[in-house]
């Protein structure tokens, strides 16, 4: 059988690709300190994402994100937020093909560790 193709098979996602995708793309974000600990919830029950600070809930092919963050002291937190929000959406959006309903921002704390020195 000359020029027969195989048909492609099926690629599946675990949750913790979706996961490590946003903590990353959170992570390169400039201002953002770390990722804080998610509490309750699916996560709690599972250990997973208790130190990642980030919710993934997927519905209709539709990633909705929500990401816990500590920022750095020095920055304009409306500004990260954003530049968060459209850095991880690309992401998502370019890595896997899916399509990002929202990405909500949740600031946890602000790092004045090393303020005294600056």
């Amino acid at each position: 059988m000359t020029g027969y193709t195989r048909p492609p098979g099926k690629t599946t996602l675990t949750p913790d690709v979706l996961v490590t995708i946003a903590r990353m793309s959170t992570l390169e974000v400039e201002g953002v300190k770390r990722m804080a600990p998610v509490s309750g919830g699916v996560n709690r029950i599972f250990r997973r994402g208790d130190s990642d600070g980030v919710r993934i809930s997927v519905e209709d092919d539709i990633v909705n994100i929500d990401l816990y963050v500590v920022l750095e002291h020095s920055v304009n937190i409306r500004e990260v937020s954003r530049t968060i929000q459209q850095h991880v959406a690309r992401a998502i959006q370019e890595m896997v093909s899916m399509e990002v309903g929202h990405v909500n921002i949740h600031i946890e704390d602000i790092d004045y560790e090393n303020a005294i020195k600056d």
